[in-house]
């Protein structure tokens, strides 16, 4: 990935927080994220490089649309779910603002499955104010509004939401066949269900690991079927040891500072799946 075409991820908790650089000392990025209250939109986050550094991306199961501003280049990026962690260069003096979609909420033109991992779009601008999607002119968001680009996105039709993913993620889906949900999710999100519940067992399993929780208490309380099973997927989705994860020593995309995850949340993420 290009450094421009890395903005970096948002910590999940409404706060602004400073992070570390992982081969670097001293800090470089700093992030600020708020909720949404779009059905839409899951997360609006920004953040900005003090100084070039690496850090990185790990599995994500969201689409995003990102504005990067850097050195006098504005562009917009879509961004599909990431099903594997890989290192980012981010460059010095970069400004980023994300949309983080809701799960489900998906580009028609522009397929999940299409922009997973890394294979980002950029958007050119019409104007030093806005960009082009779909044959139109879009002026870019900014923190407080971006919820109003979503939703004239979605009344013109270049934003859709698939209600299948919530029927499958809350387990109300009677009214489909199995694989019919399987298709609608697979369609509106770019990966399979299993892939989804192993992202957020592997997600979920680095806050309680970065919280010092024990490996062991670790794999018990985020389903895995032994320890040589979680490093396997955290190797993979996260890009880290349980041991390194532990120490803090390495700079991640998200943050993970998250609150307590609801029973039926953690119901279904202790349901073991295969690595």
């Amino acid at each position: 990935m290009t450094p421009l075409g890395g903005p970096p991820r948002a910590p999940q908790e409404t706060s602004i927080v400073t992070a570390e650089a992982s081969v670097n000392t001293g800090r470089f990025l700093v992030f600020e994220d708020r909720p949404s209250d779009s059905p839409l939109v899951e997360r609006i986050w920004r953040s900005h490089s003090e100084r070039a550094g690496t850090f990185l991306s790990v599995a994500s199961s969201h689409c995003e649309m990102v504005v990067t501003r850097h050195r006098g280049t504005t562009f917009l990026t879509l961004r599909g779910p990431e099903t594997r962690a890989a290192p980012v260069d981010c460059p010095a003096d970069g400004e980023w603002l994300g949309i983080r979609l809701s799960l489900g909420t998906f580009l028609p033109f522009h397929p999940a499955a299409a922009l997973s991992d890394r294979r980002d779009v950029h958007l050119t601008g019409a104007t030093g104010r806005s960009f082009r999607l779909h044959g139109l002119a879009w002026e870019y968001p900014d923190f407080e509004n971006a919820e109003t680009l979503v939703t004239r996105l979605f009344q013109a039709g270049v934003l859709a939401r698939d209600p299948a993913v919530g029927a499958a993620l809350s387990g109300e889906w009677h009214a489909l066949s199995r694989r019919s949900i399987q298709r609608h999710f697979l369609r509106a999100t770019g990966i399979t269900h299993v892939a989804y519940r192993q992202i957020q067992r592997a997600r979920y399993a680095t806050t309680l690991l970065e919280r010092g929780v024990s490996i062991l208490d670790t794999v018990h309380q985020a389903g895995y079927f032994d320890q040589a099973h979680l490093t396997r997927s955290l190797r993979r989705l996260i890009g880290e040891t349980p041991a390194r994860l532990r120490e803090r020593a390495t700079q991640l995309s998200f943050l993970y500072k998250t609150g307590q995850v609801g029973e039926s949340t953690l119901a279904r993420l202790q349901q073991p799946s295969s690595p």
